[in-house]
């Protein structure tokens, strides 16, 4: 069902409800009315976190329950696919601020099979967010202010990947291993020459192989171009156990954004992140005092994926003309983004730290002693 069809009135005055974080409720705005979450409006667990088959994905061939179709819009500034609940026709970008008009059309993908839910409340979220703005130096004025002043921030799902797969890896390489002789050298003490004993460090080389094996569960990719890898990656770390089956109450009053990485590259990048793990386990396996490891073939099987958003709260700041994000992890409170920062309180902290050498200095010569300039400063 297209997104612009989910209708949430509240039983009791007609208005429009929202989720409730932290909660199993939907609740009015307007008039205080709570409404529970259905246990079944979220369908069969069981079947909702199922992972699905990679390479049926990969072939765009899965079954028609695991796609869906939602009313989107890409952001001119940003490239967010903004997907929005209810009746909205236009609204601002949570990425980067920038207004945007919806488009009528739809667009199918994946469905998300699961999501966990906002645990902590808009008000929550803007706190540990002041906090964080509040501890950043030579942050212009007009940031302090626009924390002050608490503009409501957007709860944001955001989409991700996971990947499930069993490896099976056979190497090749080289253990190194450590062994010492012993050399006599001439050095100058004290403009004598001695002579000394020194140890020196060799490496002996073997030729090894063999083979490891490891399962990987739940490798999570960000599966959005609109934010920072950086940030997106350092929201962590994640309860993946607390994911329930994706349900449309949940996205009540809030937004969710499509995913822009599709699953090939997602898989791809997730494939590289298990890579990494492997080479680890090969390093293990040949042991030694250094490794090379000269080839790693891997045998891929049973890998499957999900789709799943998870719970973002996010600001988005002009200065200078350009935008900076700031998101909170919607489940612990974790806070990363980017800051701007005062050219001007910049200046002026160089100005005083150099007024105050050049005091030192002044009063140092006027009592006959020394002191050492910084160098930027000689």
């Amino acid at each position: 069902m297209p997104q612009d069809e989910y209708r949430w009135p509240c039983e009791q005055c007609g208005a429009q409800l929202r989720y409730a974080p932290g909660q199993t409720r939907l609740v009015c705005d307007h008039c205080g009315h709570v409404q529970d979450i259905p246990a079944s409006a979220a369908g069969d667990r069981s079947r909702a976190l199922q992972e699905l088959d990679l390479a049926r994905g990969l072939r765009d061939d899965l079954a028609d329950r695991d796609m869906v179709e939602t009313r989107t819009t890409s952001c001119p500034n940003c490239g967010a696919q903004v997907e929005i609940t209810g009746a909205t026709h236009a609204t601002e970008c949570p990425f980067c601020a920038t207004p945007v008009v919806l488009d009528t059309g739809t667009t199918r993908h994946i469905k998300p099979q699961a999501l966990i839910p906002f645990a902590l409340t808009e008000e929550q979220a803007r706190k540990a967010m002041t906090g964080w703005l509040g501890s950043l130096w030579f942050a212009p004025n007009t940031l302090l202010e626009y924390a002050r002043k608490g503009r409501a921030m957007n709860g944001v799902y955001v989409p991700f990947w996971t990947f499930d797969a069993d490896s099976d890896s056979r190497y090749s390489g080289e253990r190194g291993e450590y062994y010492y002789t012993t050399r006599t050298v001439r050095v100058r003490v004290n403009g004598r020459m001695e002579t000394r004993q020194e140890r020196e460090r060799h490496t002996r080389w073997h030729s090894v192989s063999g083979r490891v094996a490891r399962g990987f569960d739940d490798v999570l990719v960000m599966a959005s171009h609109s934010l920072p890898t950086r940030l997106g990656n350092e929201l962590t770390p994640w309860d993946l156990g607390a994911l329930v089956p994706y349900a449309p109450e949940f996205l009540a009053g809030f937004q969710a954004e499509g995913y822009t990485i599709p699953l090939a590259e997602g898989h791809a990048e997730g494939r590289g992140k298990m890579e990494e793990v492997i080479r680890s386990d090969v390093r293990r396996d040949i042991g030694g005092d250094e490794q090379r490891i000269h080839g790693i073939d891997t045998a891929w099987s049973e890998e499957t994926f999900k789709h799943i958003l998870l719970p973002v709260w996010m600001a988005a700041y002009k200065y200078n003309g350009k935008s900076y994000r700031f998101l909170v992890n919607g489940q612990t409170g974790e806070v990363q983004g980017e800051r701007p920062w005062s050219i001007w309180k910049i200046a002026f902290a160089v100005l005083v730290a150099a007024l105050l050498a050049l005091g030192a200095y002044y009063l140092s010569e006027q009592q006959g002693g020394e002191v050492t300039l910084p160098d930027w400063m000689d």
